[in-house]
């Protein structure tokens, strides 16, 4: 089948490709034309495991095809999918700006019956709102063309967003025409061989479901990190906490790791639209507020730890910071809580060496240059003669750190991750600060 998916970030890139590996023809529209011409040379503007690899193979099978012109794309295609971004207003709310341009554009170029699928992350009653846009453009351009707009929300995780897409837990369809959805499982076909993921329910239903889905985890892990201050407070162990309520199968075990805080380009911008959403709506969303209050506050908490373990001024102290993307498997920096532990630490007098296995360039095109900030090749370089050793991302490698190459000037390591046994760091001869856990002291005399 013929589809154009209109945006080329993390969802529009990675619906495409995926689109097209499963044998679909798929013309990826940007207006960015630097990326399109990269895009073309095989250079894939985001780090994604998997996707480079497929985007290289499915354009050289002429499969996957990558254009500025809307005409072209939409003139050849059944199907056109605005995967568009849906950044914060300065109210919390969705800015659709991007996906009504989009709507727009198609409909300056249509040519026939088409379907438009949102696969942006849209508030509840946007598809109406862009079948208003193309009626309009339509009647201005004094033509009538039939057309059908659905809601297909996205359910990808960054570093993972390969497998979610090939391998869905399921394919939300919102329409309320049988023959649309009809197409949409002939589209989605390939990805339900093993068994039928496809739920097709009504637009608006569908666009509150991603809401929900991101709010529910989000929640999850702010439920945690509040737990886990609580369990400070009174010498109890969130490790040993979420092993006893993982284990109801009502509960289980997904996203309920204590943590310095969850970033993002979908948790926090969706929560907050979210509670604009209640705010339109004159509904009070008390426990969706707390669900951001909670991150806000504890994208602090490794910081305030830091700062309370050597005091107000960390003039002359240098700590190394392991990882910084807001999650392993990723290069996104969108609201990351290493962003919020570095600038508590510079705002201090500290000085910072800081390390990502793929994180850096999109780091430094954020941070000010600075005499206080050195950039490291390996998390060793980062620790040489460091003050102190902060882990704010997960990243894999950091999970069996041969400690005998770590060579800090002080044996102190703050872990946003929990990352570590307790037990096992103090018989390294660290002074260990976690989340939710006890601190494990060490005597002086057991540093190096």
């Amino acid at each position: 089948m013929k589809i154009l998916v209109v945006g080329t970030g993390y969802v529009g890139l990675v619906t495409g490709a995926c689109f097209a590996e499963m044998g679909h023809q798929v013309i990826c529209l940007d207006i960015d034309h630097d990326k399109i011409a990269k895009l073309k040379e095989g250079v894939v503007p985001i780090y994604e495991p998997g996707l480079e690899e497929i985007v290289k193979r499915n354009y050289k099978a002429g499969r996957l095809e990558f254009t500025t012109d809307y005409s072209y794309g939409v003139s050849e295609s059944l199907f056109c999918f605005i995967a568009v971004s849906t950044p914060c207003d300065e109210d919390g709310s969705a800015d659709l700006s991007y996906v009504q341009q989009a709507a727009m554009q198609i409909a300056e170029q249509m040519n026939g019956y088409k379907i438009i699928v949102n696969k942006s992350t849209v508030p509840v009653g946007s598809g109406r709102a862009v079948a208003d846009i193309v009626h309009t453009t339509l009647s201005k351009r004094g033509v009538s063309f039939e057309f059908d707009i659905v809601s297909n929300p996205e359910f990808l995780k960054e570093g993972d967003a390969i497998s979610d897409f090939m391998k869905p837990d399921r394919i939300v369809i919102g329409t309320d025409n049988p023959r649309v959805a009809a197409l949409m499982e002939e589209l989605y076909a390939p990805f339900n061989i093993n068994h039928d993921r496809l739920i097709t329910m009504d637009l608006f239903s569908a666009e509150m479901t991603k809401y929900a889905a991101n709010a529910m985890l989000a929640s999850r892990i702010s439920f945690m990190n509040e737990m886990a201050g609580l369990c400070e407070r009174v010498g109890a162990d969130i490790s040993m906490v979420r092993k006893g309520i993982g284990s109801d199968q009502r509960i289980g075990y997904a996203f309920l790791y204590a943590g310095a805080g969850y970033g993002g380009s979908c948790f926090p911008k969706d929560v907050q639209a979210l509670r604009a959403t209640g705010r339109e709506y004159d509904f009070p969303t008390p426990l969706i507020d707390a669900v951001e209050e909670v991150n806000v506050r504890q994208k602090m908490l490794l910081g305030e730890k830091i700062i309370a373990h050597f005091g107000d001024s960390l003039e002359g102290k240098t700590l190394a910071i392991w990882g910084l993307a807001f999650k392993p498997g990723t290069d996104d920096m969108r609201e990351a809580p290493a962003l919020v532990l570095i600038r508590q630490l510079l705002e201090k007098g500290a000085f910072v060496r800081l390390y990502d296995p793929v994180a850096m360039p999109r780091t430094k095109e954020i941070l000010k240059k600075s005499p206080q900030v050195t950039w490291c090749r390996d998390e060793f370089e980062a620790a040489k003669g460091v003050d102190a050793i902060a882990l704010v991302t997960e990243w894999k490698q950091f999970r069996f750190v041969d400690f005998e190459k770590v060579q800090p000037k002080q044996r102190l390591f703050f872990d946003g991750r929990n990352q570590y046994a307790p037990q096992e760091m103090a018989a390294r001869g660290y002074e260990y600060y976690s989340i939710g856990q006890p601190p494990v002291r060490v005597a002086d005399e057991v540093y190096s």
